[in-house]
């Protein structure tokens, strides 16, 4: 590992991986050694076209030929940002039709949990256990996992926690309620998918007690489970949508979507509800147009499902006690924490990426670009197989 990596970059944990990255192209990174790993991961669900996608490296380099940074978010019209959130609107339910454009996924729940406040006028927040929705001050509010937060205490007051698919706790949600805020598959939690429409009986609740409903779309977003929202795999429409992540094709952005009616809100009493430097970046906001446009003028959303399958019918090894996940956002479930570490680690060192999720320890993320081949699969699969029989092997105990 650089040693000035470090010394000199702050880091998230006492262990990081330390690969030294030289350069990556479509699905594969390759170290300084020249060695190629396969990208099982994509930036953690950020990569939606893969690595060095043209398209998106091709808008990119024209929007540089024009302009950057010309003025604070709002201000100016430029036409990226323009367009992008003008298409956004001719693919969403004609409700949500206004979009903020943001820098991270973080930044846009904080712009949600406020739109949703300023719209009601209430102040309780509603999420769920084991939810992740970013990490600053607020969105750490809205985090259902006490162990992260603690040392960061106080937080936001009058934010309460249900758990996700219980529908007794629904009744929780009452005249109080400025917003219940639920990722559409829950995944720092293990990647787990609602069952019984209980988006559908979330959105009744809402609707019953003129609460909000906020879909955080962070994850599940973009293509990875076939629609180009998880939610609309569902049949529910939310008030506010939340983004962030694969919207940018690797570019960082985050972005919430509401009505006109809402969304306007922030622009007065006071003014300047939401303000950001450099939201709507044009160059980012061509990266994201990029993106969508390769996202909605191919078949790749509706093959994340296909591949799904592929994944699923190879991923069959005593270890793995479950598939879970829809279409691209999936999570291999091993017995204990202990060999899903030892699978990850030793997949590296094979040339595989796959990461943890954060609060699941027996999970094993499988979040591959939309653009992975079958034949990519197929090799990604050969090496995970090939690292549980080894750890199958030298372990009696498993046996």
């Amino acid at each position: 590992m650089n040693p000035d990596f470090i010394k000199y970059q702050a880091q998230t944990s006492p262990y990081p991986l330390g690969m030294e990255v030289s350069h990556a192209i479509g699905s594969y990174i390759y170290d300084t050694g020249n060695k190629k790993y396969l990208d099982f991961v994509a930036g953690v669900s950020a990569c939606t076209l893969g690595h060095q996608h043209p398209r998106v490296n091709q808008a990119i380099k024209d929007q540089l030929d024009k302009y950057s940074h010309v003025m604070v978010y709002g201000e100016y019209s430029q036409s990226p940002a323009v367009e992008y959130c003008k298409l956004m609107a001719s693919l969403l339910p004609e409700s949500l039709n206004k979009t903020y454009l943001v820098n991270s996924g973080t930044e846009a729940i904080e712009g949600a949990l406020k739109l949703a406040k300023r719209t009601t006028g209430r102040s309780q927040l509603i999420s769920c256990h084991n939810a992740y929705h970013g990490n600053t001050m607020g969105s750490m509010s809205v985090m259902g996992f006490e162990e992260r937060k603690q040392a960061f205490r106080p937080l936001l007051p009058d934010v309460d926690f249900i758990t996700f698919n219980n529908e007794q706790d629904l009744q929780k949600i009452t005249t109080r309620t400025a917003a219940i805020l639920l990722e559409t598959i829950q995944g720092g939690a293990g990647f787990i998918e609602p069952k019984d429409n209980f988006l559908q009986k979330v959105r009744k609740r809402c609707d019953e007690v003129g609460a909000m409903m906020i879909v955080d779309e962070i994850q599940p977003g973009f293509g990875r489970t076939g629609k180009l929202f998880g939610f609309q795999n569902y049949d529910v429409v939310p008030d506010i949508v939340v983004m962030g992540k694969g919207m940018g094709g690797g570019m960082p952005v985050g972005a919430f979507t509401a009505s006109a009616e809402k969304m306007d809100l922030l622009t007065e009493n006071p003014k300047l509800g939401h303000i950001t430097t450099f939201g709507g970046h044009p160059v980012i906001a061509s990266a994201c147009l990029a993106t969508l446009k390769e996202l909605t003028e191919t078949n790749l959303m509706q093959k994340t499902l296909e591949k799904e399958k592929l994944f699923r019918s190879l991923l069959v090894h005593p270890l793995i006690t479950e598939i879970r996940g829809k279409g691209l956002m999936l999570a291999a479930m091993t017995k204990s924490a202990e060999i899903t570490n030892q699978v990850i680690l030793n997949c590296q060192a094979k040339g595989l990426i796959l990461f943890w999720l954060l609060f699941e320890g027996c999970a094993i993320r499988i979040t591959p670009p939309l653009t992975i081949s079958e034949e990519e699969i197929k090799e990604g699969c050969a090496i995970i197989l090939e690292v549980m029989d080894e750890i199958l092997n030298n372990n009696e105990e498993l046996n």
